[in-house]
């Protein structure tokens, strides 16, 4: 199995960079992925899978599927980019893109090595004659929109017997921790214009409330879990115009937490706060709920297959010109983020004093795995994924050791050599660990069992209310 997908990958390696290079040239933010998806699933109908479109109401959603019954491994693919992370490909120094939007994420290496998995995987089994079906899921909006929270609420991932995926970044690990659950949320207020200056007393400022409730939620930080997370970013100033008393504003939140409760309390703090400021200037506040998404569950029996394959891959080697290159990126970091460059790599599930990295820049081994409980201190929309069917991730080296991910140096880095190696790497592991559930009936039953004794435990609701529908950025 692992001498046929290997020489699957490597035969097909110039296609699967051609993939990742039209994501990479066609950049698109949550839910407008138009070029990229349609792209995609183009593409996968080529490799001959059944394609289906629009899937979850979402025009950038699609599932692609191959082969008939049970097991059903699923492989999740992204393809959405970051606004104010456009850069000139193998570059080190920062030089953006007329187009300010760029795949800082790496998520045209991610959709492609998910990809690449899939097809492999159905290769295989056309090969061998071998029963089962393999689904490529095209995820559009992680970045800001939770759109896999979306497809889980209206059952999209129903059936799936286990689910795959990876994430580019600087280390080679199995990415054992969970993540932060989180909801997004616009506060809108609406006071009343006047003139600011002779006769400011008519006025009820939005802006006003905006900043009364900023200040009001800076004060609860105190006394929230130290976990929690709650960013602000003021999207509606209420004008250019300081003489005039603003009208409207508005200020949106993500609040994040280890859980969703968590998540939900400090919520309803938050609200209590906006309508304690609207009362105080005499302004109406509007909640507009934008998106939310779970923690993630790590499944132990299905992260240690996963592990096994990845030590049977191998973690490659780095040439001299690409560790000369690392070189160039780490010296564009901050002091800081040097000295601290291990801390990124732990919560992507490295395990190490950074010894195996000494004079090199780049990642040349596989980080041991250990299935320890911990916390990754950002969030996924791969978590709801995660409370319907049994999932594992991965992540492989694509770039510098101190890249930071929705930063100008990861976006440099996405269509290099070792970025695509990288992404074959990762495609490879999935591949066989796919196809080692379909195989194995007691090592699929064994991963099943952990996922069902959880959820035993532990109640899902999806956080997304049902009357919230995903929006592009560009319609908030």
């Amino acid at each position: 199995m692992q001498d046929f997908i290997a020489a699957y990958l490597k035969e097909h390696e110039a296609y699967f960079r051609e993939v990742s290079a039209y994501i990479f040239n066609h950049p698109e933010t949550r839910f407008e992925e138009y070029d990229s998806a349609a792209y995609l699933a183009a593409e996968c109908e080529k490799q001959g899978f059944k394609v289906e479109r629009n899937v979850a109401d979402i025009e950038t959603a699609f599932t692609a599927t191959f082969g008939s019954g049970a097991p059903e491994i699923g492989f999740l693919g992204e393809f959405d980019a970051l606004s104010g992370l456009s850069q000139k490909p193998g570059e080190v120094t920062y030089q953006p893109m007329e187009r300010d939007i760029g795949h800082g994420c790496g998520h045209n290496l991610l959709g492609t090595g998910a990809f690449a998995a899939a097809c492999a995987v159905k290769a295989y089994l056309e090969e061998n004659n071998l029963p089962g079906t393999v689904t490529f899921f095209g995820c559009p909006g992680e970045e800001g929109g939770s759109g896999k929270t979306f497809m889980v609420r209206e059952g999209v991932f129903d059936g799936v017997d286990a689910a795959l995926s990876w994430h580019p970044s600087p280390v080679n690990a199995i990415i054992s921790n969970s993540t932060l659950a989180n909801y997004q949320v616009y506060f809108q207020f609406k006071g009343k214009s006047a003139h600011a200056a002779s006769s400011p007393h008519l006025g009820r400022s939005a802006l006003d409330a905006v900043e009364l409730m900023n200040s009001g939620v800076n004060y609860l930080r105190e006394h929230v879990i130290p976990e929690a997370r709650m960013h602000y970013a003021v999207t509606n100033t209420g004008g250019y115009s300081p003489n005039v008393v603003q009208a409207n504003a508005e200020v949106l939140y993500l609040i994040r937490a280890p859980r969703t409760d968590q998540v939900d309390e400090i919520y309803k703090r938050i609200v209590k706060i906006a309508e304690g400021a609207a009362l105080m200037t005499e302004t109406e506040v509007t909640v507009k709920f934008d998106k939310g998404c779970s923690n993630y569950v790590p499944n132990r029996s299905l992260e240690a297959l996963l592990y096994d394959e990845f030590v049977e891959v191998g973690a490659g080697k780095a040439t001299e010109d690409e560790i000369a290159f690392a070189k160039q990126i780490w010296e564009t970091l901050p002091e800081t983020e040097q000295k601290n460059y291990l801390d990124p790599l732990v919560a992507f599930g490295y395990r190490g004093d950074g010894s195996d990295f000494e004079g090199k820049y780049v990642a040349e081994s596989i980080s041991t795995y250990k299935g320890e409980a911990g916390l990754l201190p950002g969030s996924t929309d791969v978590g709801d994924v995660s409370w319907v069917v049994p999932t594992a991730q991965l992540t492989s080296a694509t770039a510098a050791l101190g890249t930071a991910l929705h930063s100008w140096q990861m976006t440099s880095q996405g269509l290099s050599d070792f970025a695509h190696r990288g992404t074959l790497r990762a495609a490879q592991v999935m591949a066989q660990t796919g196809l080692r559930l379909m195989t194995s009936e007691e090592e699929l039953q064994q991963v099943k069992a952990e996922f069902e004794d959880f959820r035993s435990k532990h109640e899902y609701i999806n956080p997304i209310p049902e009357e919230v529908k995903p929006s592009p950025l560009s319609a908030e």
